[in-house]
């Protein structure tokens, strides 16, 4: 079910909800935050799993993303712009209370949502997203995001997405590419485009190899009373496996599971990935079925 909401500038902004299957009249609340140029599409699958598990699931576009309308100024595709219009769209679309789960720059939103308003944070899950993130794996992010946004058709979008993505993904074939394709171009009046503003690429343009990174480990230690589930794709290059480690040794309430196969960020399309996480969402919301 498309929705949308305006933010406190007036930009329209939309999210997917998935409503639960044989739920009560109030049934628990599952928030998706997707990563930095993607968009509501990637939860599509697991957010079936979860609404045929009684869940209420509310996938959002930021801003100059997916169905969300662009934003004239470029510098308003920021943490801070978009932390306010995910809280303006929890009162508008009437969530209080959700499991958040957050890839890359959402995980990143699901750890600030929770440092802000705990008491509208029942859990979250981290898809690939660490408080450290690799330098290299941001620097092959800001060569392709912006960049050579059109494709002539969807076997050329797969091509494109297998010649960048591959070491990333080596478990895909032929089909899982143009399902990948999917979710990131759309078809427009002049062929296939990836789904998001391309001046989305100004936001990565003054990444510098020698300056610090922000540092979300105070952020990620505040939060250490809401319960969390993280996820790393085995050939991450976001995420590093002694990051994984440090997190799970900080937080006393975590659950791990490496994707097997997968880079930055894991699809969420396999069973074994879908199930821990309903699993954690049940636990979460004190569901025992």
């Amino acid at each position: 079910m498309a929705r949308e909401w305006l933010a406190s500038d007036g930009l329209r902004l939309a999210a997917t909800t998935w409503r639960a299957k044989n739920a009560g009249s109030s049934p628990p609340q599952v928030l998706c935050l997707a990563g930095l140029s993607r968009n509501s599409r990637d939860f599509t699958p697991l957010a079936e799993a979860l609404a045929a598990r009684g869940f209420d699931v509310t996938a959002m576009d930021y801003r100059g993303r997916g169905r969300s309308d662009h934003d004239a100024d470029w510098r308003n595709y920021a943490i801070e712009r978009e932390a306010e219009d995910i809280d303006c769209g929890l009162d508008a679309l009437g969530i209080p209370r959700a499991i958040v789960i957050g890839t890359s720059r959402g995980g990143l939103h699901a750890m600030l949502l929770a440092l802000r308003s705990a008491e509208r944070v029942a859990g979250v899950v981290l898809n690939d997203i660490g408080p450290t993130i690799e330098r290299d794996g941001l620097h092959r992010l800001a060569g392709t995001i912006g960049h050579t946004m059109e494709a002539a058709d969807w076997p050329s979008a797969a091509a494109r997405l297998r010649c960048a993505l591959a070491e990333q993904f080596p478990g895909l074939d032929d089909a899982g590419w143009e399902r990948f394709a999917r979710q990131l171009y759309v078809e427009t009046p002049d062929g296939l485009h990836l789904d998001y503003d391309e001046k989305l690429r100004h936001t990565l343009e003054d990444l510098d190899r020698e300056a610090d990174l922000p540092d979300f480990w105070p952020v990620f230690d505040a939060i250490r009373a809401t319960p969390l589930l993280a996820l790393r794709g085995a050939h991450s290059d976001l995420l590093s496996e002694e990051t994984f480690a440090e997190m799970m040794r900080r937080h006393p309430d975590a659950k791990a599971l490496t994707v097997e196969n997968e880079g930055h960020a894991p699809l969420l399309w396999d069973a074994k990935t879908q199930d821990a996480i309903v699993n954690f969402a049940c636990r979460c919301a004190g569901k025992s079925d």
